[in-house]
């Protein structure tokens, strides 16, 4: 078994962590404390902008659905007349920034989720010093930012932060990294502003998001169709994301019978990790096939996603930014 699916099944489904993840986390555990503390004592600075900032992140390593609910947030914003533009470190890509992404913005270079997140139309900059990429959107006009998975990047200072919770797995054994998969304590939640559960029921002071699948789209030429055409047949499924699973079991809620390919969350695809033995088709996430369409196959389809957003959600959130005085 690998290593992380050993973490995993300790994280997730009761299974006994090995005995070096706890000295780790306790380690983890002081320096996560430390920092805080640095931060509040004004030792570390935060920077803070003339506009806004909304952060959107997890307590949680892995997917848990930032970038389809980053993608609706902007959506959302700019159908209230906010003008956002999204600033990201760019996980994934060899720049180290900042950069505000033009028309074509290559993966390899900024990341799949920036250029995801770009394709909706709304200004994005990558840069691991974030208040730098911040501030090329400032002066690209934009006059609300949103920080893409950045909770716990308290070096750019915030006014709104959004958590983004996996509703099947929720926050596992509740540990620590490594023995755990949280990134900070649970207490952590007390300081968040709005949390978003995806999938299932969300819990009380939570507010539901669901991620819906659109048609298809071929990566070679745009052409359309719906997902369920593919019911009852079997099909290749590519996913480089943070929860593999919960795409693979989206298809098969569907009647697909899938063959399962997960890759590392931000794997930069070459065209042999997809030369399978047939010509079944492939679905792949959205956030994959950025990353493919150099060497796209006629057979090779995308399955864009769409969060669904309760309107008590945006009218918190703008309420929110609105407070905050510095819109």
């Amino acid at each position: 078994m690998a290593l992380i699916d050993t973490l995993e099944s300790a994280w997730y489904d009761g299974g006994r962590a090995p005995w070096w993840t706890w000295p780790l986390m306790l380690l983890y555990a002081g320096l996560t404390r430390l920092r805080g503390r640095l931060y509040r004592s004004g030792v570390l600075r935060s920077v803070r902008l003339p506009v806004p900032v909304v952060v959107i992140g997890n307590l949680s390593v892995g997917g848990t659905g930032k970038t389809p609910l980053t993608i609706a947030v902007v959506e959302a914003l700019r159908a209230r007349g906010f003008r956002p533009g999204v600033a990201s470190r760019g996980y994934g890509g060899s720049r180290r920034g900042p950069l505000l992404l033009g028309d074509a913005p290559d993966p390899a270079e900024v990341g799949d989720e920036p250029c995801l997140i770009h394709a909706s139309g709304v200004p994005v900059a990558v840069g691991r010093d974030r208040p730098a990429a911040a501030r090329l959107l400032l002066d690209a006009g934009c006059n609300v930012l949103v920080a893409d998975d950045g909770l716990q990047h308290y070096r750019l200072a915030r006014d709104v932060e959004i958590c983004v919770i996996d509703g099947v797995r929720r926050f596992g054994n509740r540990r620590l990294l490594p023995a755990g998969p949280l990134r900070e304590p649970m207490s952590r939640l007390q300081r968040v502003d709005l949390c978003v559960c995806n999938g299932v029921v969300a819990e009380a002071g939570e507010y539901p998001m669901q991620l819906r699948a659109g048609d298809v789209l071929a990566l070679c030429d745009g052409r359309r169709q719906p997902l369920a055409s593919f019911s009852g047949g079997r099909v290749h499924a590519v996913a480089a994301i943070g929860n593999p699973r919960r795409f693979f079991d989206s298809l098969r809620a569907l009647g697909i019978e899938v063959v399962e390919h997960a890759f590392a969350d931000h794997h930069q695809f070459a065209q042999s990790d997809l030369a399978f033995a047939d010509d079944l088709p492939v679905l792949m996430t959205d956030k994959d096939a950025v990353k493919c369409l150099r060497f796209a196959q006629p057979h090779w389809w995308r399955v864009p996603v769409r969060a669904e957003l309760p309107s008590a959600f945006v009218d918190a959130l703008v309420q929110r930014i609105e407070a905050s005085n510095r819109y």
